[in-house]
């Protein structure tokens, strides 16, 4: 649920710290604030409430500061604290709009006594006057009745302080406890003037701990000890001040150098003649040297000697001062070294000596090697914008039960994170769950970078995840979350194995299948072709019966002609010779016995000699199918 779903309560309370910070500019407070840090060791804010401007953060300056005495950096364990301010009577009304026109005519009367005003640096006028703020720590006793029910069970009522039991009964009893609680007040200084005095609504308990609370001031002093607090330009100061002396020095000696010379040889420049009939005297001399830098000397004299002046102008050297400036120069890098060693911020950190050279990983660690004699500045820097957020979260329930502010409000960051904001009137964010962290620096994000760098070459995590987990600022929630994101991948592919090997065990079935039915369709096929080739041969075979039935029946119609025709020949022949008989007989009649026989031999030669039809003359069945 924190993955997808931050709850409203955590999104309005973003929201509202981000709008106040934003309208007091507490960017520019912490510019302020880690410049104390840094000069004094110490850093203070505030976090007040006034209806005409709402919840309010101010820088506190620590030389107003007085607080009881601790050894604690981070003031825990104070049990007052204060601040004087020299405001003007226009501010003053804003945060105190009870005043009446006489109280302010009053307070315009007494302006403060000088020494107060002259002290606090204010400016002395009518329109100004001195205010000591300060919170003071106390406890009080947190009653209840307990009352106890006919059922058995009991409950507590809160009641005043003020209460007492009358009688102890067995139905009502009395109980109570010591819990914490602040007081916060305001007086004009030089007068008896109080202008705000009594219990703070809205206190802050640390880790919604109701026995605990916490100042209005949010105070750090990260160096200090019995006491005595120590910053980093604390250290350097004698070191400064030896660098400011040596300076003084340098300027010292530098004003008491004097210009190099001239040396000029009178005696030589009597010996030279410039051949234009004029003399050649020391000031045209060096008239020459100074404007042209060229000197006109003789080598020999006018006797024939030789001319020991032959070069009449020499410039002096006189090197003065130089080797005290040297030493005074060394001295000075002495004590900017030793700077250097004791705030640890050396040259890489400043960038004044860069060694071009020097490889980019070097460069880091040495900046690193100074970002941990810093360091604590920037983490008291975080814990002073951490507990003036805790501060701001409690305060925006003041801001809800004013109209005029609870308008702003809605305006600001909407009604429906307005409307959420509602349950912090009575209750602590803290006891929602919700704990403030700030942004991690640099190193913690380089951390957080390499963790993802390593999730995304080792496949473990998509890039869109990485893009998600870059925007998130808490450390610890990313850090979460990359192991989510992790975890979310793998079972998203182990889901997609499974469905992978599921469909290639689905598409392996399918496979088989379809092989199956192709097989089952082939014997079909095959099936069907052995049929139809089966039918074919069967059609074949009538096809054949019925052709030799019909060659059978034609042969048999044939021979039964040829038969008919044979047995009409046969009937003819029979005719004829019936016929030829009865035309003989008369022949025979009258003829003789020998005709008789003769007519019988000619009967018996036609019968014999005549062929007798034979079926095996025609053509057989083979023939025919052929």
């Amino acid at each position: 649920m924190q993955f997808d779903y931050k709850q409203s309560i955590e999104v309005a309370q973003e929201e509202a710290i981000n709008y106040i910070l934003d309208k007091n500019k507490y960017d520019l407070i912490r510019k302020r604030l880690n410049y104390d840090l840094t000069v004094l060791g110490i850093a203070c804010t505030k976090t007040n409430f006034n209806e005409s401007e709402g919840v309010k953060v101010e820088y506190v300056d620590p030389s107003t500061l007085v607080y009881s005495f601790t050894e604690d950096p981070y003031f825990d364990d104070l049990y007052y604290i204060g601040e004087v301010k020299s405001i003007s009577l226009a501010e003053l009304v804003k945060q105190f709009p009870d005043l009446s026109p006489e109280d302010i005519k009053d307070l315009q009367k007494y302006r403060g006594s000088a020494q107060n005003t002259r002290s606090l640096g204010a400016k002395y006028d009518n329109q100004t006057v001195q205010v000591l703020y300060f919170d003071y720590k106390t406890y009080t006793n947190q009653v209840f009745k307990i009352k106890k029910k006919e059922n058995g069970f009991e409950k507590a009522l809160e009641k005043q302080d003020t209460f007492i039991e009358a009688e102890e009964t067995e139905n009502f009893k009395k109980a109570y406890r010591s819990i914490e609680v602040l007081y916060s007040g305001a007086k004009v200084l030089g007068t008896n003037k109080i202008l705000k005095w009594g219990m703070a609504t809205n206190m802050t308990r640390p880790e919604a701990d109701i026995t605990k609370v916490n100042m209005n001031y949010s105070i750090v002093a990260p160096r200090m000890y019995k006491g005595r607090i120590e910053s980093l330009v604390s250290r350097i100061t004698a070191f400064a001040d030896m660098i400011q002396v040596t300076h003084l020095k340098l300027q010292q000696v530098m004003s008491r150098i004097i210009p190099d010379g001239v040396y000029m040889d009178i005696d030589g420049l009597s010996e030279v003649d410039l051949g234009n009939g004029t003399n050649y005297n020391p000031a045209e001399a060096l008239n020459m040297y100074f404007q042209t830098g060229s000197i006109v000397g003789r080598s020999m004299t006018q006797d024939g000697t030789g001319n020991p002046g032959r070069v009449p102008i020499q410039e002096l050297n006189t090197n003065n001062g130089m080797g005290k400036i040297q030493g005074l120069i060394q001295t000075y890098q002495y004590y900017l070294q030793m700077i250097r060693d004791v705030t640890g911020l050396n040259e890489a950190r400043d960038g004044s000596n860069p060694d071009k050279y020097a490889l980019v990983g070097l460069q880091k660690l040495a900046a690193a090697n100074s970002n941990v004699a810093t360091r604590h500045i920037l983490q008291s820097s975080l814990y002073i914008t951490l507990r003036t957020c805790e501060n701001i979260s409690m305060r925006i329930a003041d801001a809800i039960a004013f109209p005029t502010t609870y308008q702003a409000l809605i305006q600001s960051v909407s009604l429906y994170n307005s409307k959420t904001l509602e349950e912090l009137q009575s209750s602590n964010l803290l006891d929602f769950g919700i704990f403030l962290n700030l942004e991690p620096d640099e190193a913690d994000k380089q951390l957080l970078e390499q963790n993802i760098q390593v999730a995304l070459q080792g496949g473990q995590i998509y890039l869109e995840d990485a893009i998600e987990l870059r925007e998130v600022k808490n450390l610890k929630l990313a850090n979460r979350m990359l192991k989510k994101k992790r975890e979310e991948k793998m079972a998203k592919e182990q889901a997609m194995q499974q469905q992978n090997m599921q469909a290639q065990s689905q598409a392996q079935a399918q496979a088989a299948e379809q092989t199956s039915l192709a097989e089952t369709q082939k014997q079909q096929v095959l099936t069907e072709q052995k049929i139809q080739l089966e039918q074919a041969k069967s059609q074949f075979e009538i096809q054949k019966l019925q052709q030799e039935a019909q060659v059978k029946q034609q042969l048999m119609e044939q021979q039964f002609n040829y038969d008919m025709q044979l047995e009409e020949a046969k009937l003819k022949a029979r005719t004829d010779s019936d016929s030829a008989k009865e035309d003989r007989k008369d022949k025979r009649v009258s003829m003789q016995g020998q005709e008789q026989r003769q007519t019988q031999q000619e009967k018996i030669a036609p019968e014999s000699a005549m062929p007798t039809p034979q079926p095996s003359q025609g053509l057989n069945l083979g023939q025919l199918m052929e």
